[in-house]
């Protein structure tokens, strides 16, 4: 499950630099806080739910995806992840739960050092996993994005969309509970788009919470899950489209 509750976000608001020694602004003057990224943002999403992620650019998705993905904490409200309060649990813990959480963020994040199949293992070894028990399940997610002869090249040595794939095997091979992606189609060919989508409802019917952030239009449209749809900020109105199976599991609140 994914609960946001009250959430307000603003960048680098932890950080503001001190004035000055001895700097002096106009009487009664006060320092302006920058306006929130995310403002009183409140949505539940149960385990299993699928939901694309929408709204024009600046309108805050990369940044709700960071919050989820706990990459920061919020300047106010609830962050909870599979039962946890991001903002109340350890520094280990945190850890811990973000091996439970895939993601595929837009620069993809491949370590340039290590081959396609080292940067897809590494979840699985931070982990704590043996080479021995990883092999075959890397392999598999390879052979099935069609990525088994580029398994020692690197990513320099990839074209744009083959290295979007490989991200999108890193998220996938700890077959998380929770799998976020921030425009994981842009990249992609077209079938190879509607391959991904299927594969990621076919985790969220397994039992994976997805969410997708998207512009894509014809995805939307041909895969009519619910939203969470943003605009300036804020919870835009709800989209009118539904799961075609009549169930949307999601409430947005």
């Amino acid at each position: 499950m994914i609960r946001f509750h009250h959430v307000t976000y603003r960048h680098a608001s932890r950080h503001h630099a001190a004035p000055p020694p001895g700097a002096k602004g106009r009487k009664g003057a006060s320092r302006s806080m920058p306006r929130p990224v995310l403002d009183g943002i409140d949505f539940t999403l149960p385990q299993g739910s699928f939901h694309w992620l929408t709204g024009p650019s600046g309108a805050g998705k990369s940044s709700l995806l960071r919050l989820a993905h706990l990459e920061t904490l919020p300047d106010s409200g609830v962050v909870e992840i599979l039962g946890v309060d991001v903002a109340r649990a350890t520094r280990r813990q945190r850890a811990q739960l973000r091996q439970r959480i895939g993601f595929i963020p837009q620069d993809l994040r491949l370590l340039p050092e290590l081959d396609v199949l080292d940067n897809v293992a590494l979840p699985l070894r931070l982990a704590g996993a043996r080479d021995s028990s990883t092999g075959a399940e890397v392999q598999a997610i390879l052979d099935w994005l069609g990525l088994a002869d580029k398994a020692r090249n690197l990513p320099d040595e990839l074209s744009g969309g083959e290295r979007q794939r490989v991200a999108i095997a890193r998220a996938l091979v700890t077959r998380p509970a929770v799998l976020l992606a921030d425009e994981p189609t842009n990249a992609l060919a077209e079938s190879q788009s509607w391959q991904l989508v299927e594969a990621l409802q076919a985790l969220s019917r397994s039992g994976t919470t997805v969410i997708v952030a998207t512009h894509n239009e014809a995805l939307l449209r041909a895969a009519p899950f619910p939203r969470i749809a943003l605009r300036n900020g804020r919870l835009d109105t709800p989209s009118p489209f539904t799961d075609p199976t009549g169930d949307n599991r999601g409430d947005m609140t």
